[in-house]
């Protein structure tokens, strides 16, 4: 069994999803003279025809996806491949707001009409992209299993006689039956991955704070994440890209924290089957086994994981809750009919919970991310299941706080602890049941658990050129601070650049580690002998963007001509001649990242 899930389909015999859209095939739509109007038309005639009614909350925005769709189309090329999400469509769960429409958290009587975008809606608008529906939820994002909501439980699209997962249901199951290349869910317990294990997605969970929730109704507030939903890596992080920085208006939003290295140490959970259905356990087995063969450059670490586990207990078993009781524990102790009663009697109970028992189970957290945060000198990030087992709308109907509470088993102690996650696809179990892992790393590790999880799945972005340089884009070689995950690799993606291909140059260069520079630079040198291939990337920048980019690079660096080992050249980072004079050389690494692990 490979690692990335090959020889299993997007759907099962029983199952009935339709195939996953890439954001390629909208960007190639468009490439090839297609109007964006007739693209967002045919998404909307898709919503309107939906035979399940429980995804959609609302109708779908069809108005003001028209009006967003007929302006991209008006737009001259060259501002239009400024935008790296041009015309692509998305649907947004129904706690997150989109002006102009309800957001009623899948309670009709607590809806209101939204008169501006969340921060994260407004930037994806910003950068091209187009709301066309609001979708369903556990009713104030309470829950894991998709099934909390008077709108109705989302069919799974894998196997229909399972849960879709919650409380992000509705945007799994769109982007899992092809209507939108992704969607926005969030994630407190799990919400970002669960339903994309069972959905058999990709579910981006950035680090807490990387994304500002700014106009999304609060679960627990400080711990929340909007999270991405796409069938691979590369669009799931792009669209996350997109969203992150800084709000002010959500104080717990900041920008990135220190640089986090590669992953190359892989911590691997030992006597997991105490803790999973026996499918699971072997599944995750044999996932790892075949880890040795496809990704050599992994160190496996065994590690114990009962106490992130028991630290997940607390997020439901303890005064946490009180956070959501905090948004809409008010509302709910009047007693509206349309409250769920599960959702309903979890929130107005936390509301017995007092100060006292908040502080001690605050005290009790902070000592336990002190504890913890010394498993990352011992490994890079953790391999996990993504659920211990599947569930059944009637397992959940019988037992509705267990089956939800056993969903989230892997799930609850990563933003309590304040990590990142990305929940990968499949391997599937041998009863055919859908499956999934997640990367799990320290906060700040999103770019480095994104490029391990490309190499899980098979992205391959290693050879030149995966996607062409659109037009009116430049290409740009980077090879020290601005390669992903780096210290200076927001000036990239703050600029909707992306990512085209990791690399080497010709074997013509020698690589210089510049001395005094904050934070540490390398100098590349053409040499006519004596040089080597360097390790870089290739990034894609709108020409205007380029430009303003060109002009924040400080000497000795500058932007000149690079030749790729394909012998193709590009605009990327050169030195002057005369600030490698008493620099020393690190030709040897074969790249900056690598002399960075090795210094």
């Amino acid at each position: 069994m490979s690692p990335n899930g090959a020889g299993f389909e997007a759907g099962s015999d029983n199952g009935q999803a339709a195939a996953t859209v890439p954001l390629s095939s909208y960007r190639d739509r468009y490439r090839d003279g297609s109007s964006v109007r007739s693209a967002i038309d045919a998404v909307l005639a898709q919503l309107a025809a939906l035979d399940d009614p429980a995804v959609v909350i609302g109708d779908p925005l069809v108005a003001q996806a028209r009006e967003r769709a007929d302006a991209l189309d008006q737009m001259p090329a060259s501002s239009a491949a400024e935008l790296p999400l041009f015309g692509i469509p998305f649907v947004v769960k129904d706690n997150i707001d989109v002006a102009g429409a309800s957001t009623t958290a899948a309670c009709p009587s607590f809806g209101y009409l939204a008169q501006r975008d969340a921060v994260a809606v407004a930037r994806l608008r910003a950068a091209g992209a187009i709301p066309v529906a609001k979708v369903n939820l556990d009713q104030f994002a309470t829950g894991l299993v998709g099934t909390r909501s008077p709108y109705g439980t989302p069919r799974n699209p894998v196997h229909p006689t399972l849960v879709p997962g919650g409380s992000s249901s509705g945007s799994a199951v769109a982007v899992a039956r092809g209507l939108v290349p992704f969607a926005l869910g969030t994630d407190t317990a799990g919400s970002g991955r669960v339903p994309a294990a069972l959905c058999e997605l990709v579910g981006v969970k950035p680090t807490p704070g990387r994304v500002p929730n700014t106009g999304s109704v609060p679960a627990v507030r400080r711990i929340d994440c909007i999270t991405v939903f796409a069938s691979n890596v590369a669009d799931a992080r792009s669209v996350a890209a997109v969203m992150a920085g800084p709000d002010p208006g959500d104080p717990w939003s900041s920008e990135p924290g220190p640089l986090a290295a590669p992953v190359r140490r892989l911590g691997i959970p030992s006597g997991l089957a105490a803790y999973c259905d026996e499918p699971v356990a072997v599944a995750f087995a044999a996932y790892v086994a075949s880890l040795a063969e496809t990704q050599p450059a992994l160190e496996l670490v065994e590690v114990d994981i009962a106490g992130l586990l028991e630290v997940g207990s607390w997020l439901y078993g303890g005064p946490f809750t009180a956070e959501r009781a905090v948004a809409v524990g008010a509302f709910l102790a009047a007693g509206p009919t349309d409250a769920d009663p599960v959702v309903a009697s979890i929130i107005t109970g936390s509301m017995a919970a007092t100060a006292t028992d908040a502080y001690a189970a605050e005290y009790r957290l902070v000592a336990a991310r002190r504890e913890h945060a010394a498993l990352w000198n011992d490994v890079d990030a953790l391999l996990l299941p993504t659920i211990p087992g599947v569930t059944t709308p009637e397992q959940v109907a019988a037992d509705p706080i267990g089956a939800n509470s056993a969903l989230g088993r892997f799930t609850t102690f990563t933003n309590l602890l304040g990590l990142a996650a990305v929940a990968l696809p499949g391997p599937r179990r041998a009863d055919g049941m859908p499956n999934g892992v997640q990367l799990i790393g320290p906060a700040w590790s999103d770019e480095p658990l994104a490029d391990l999880a490309m190499g899980l799945l098979g992205e391959n972005h290693a050879s030149w050129p995966p996607t062409p340089v659109g037009p009116g884009e430049q290409s740009l070689v980077v090879v020290g601070a601005h390669l992903s995950g780096m210290a200076l690799n927001h000036q990239l993606t703050r600029r909707g650049a992306r990512l085209l291909a990791a690399t080497t140059t010709a074997a013509a260069y020698r690589l210089f580690a510049l001395p005094g520079t904050t934070p540490p630079k390398p100098g590349l040198q053409r040499v006519a002998e004596g040089g080597s291939a360097i390790a870089v990337e290739v990034w894609a920048l709108g020409e205007a963007a380029f430009g303003s980019f060109v002009a924040e690079v400080p000497p000795p660096l500058a932007i000149g001509s690079v030749e790729l080992a394909d012998g193709s050249w590009h605009n990327g980072f050169v030195c002057e001649p005369y600030a490698l004079e008493d620099a020393p050389e690190v030709t040897r690494f074969g790249g900056w990242r690598a002399y960075l692990e090795q210094r």
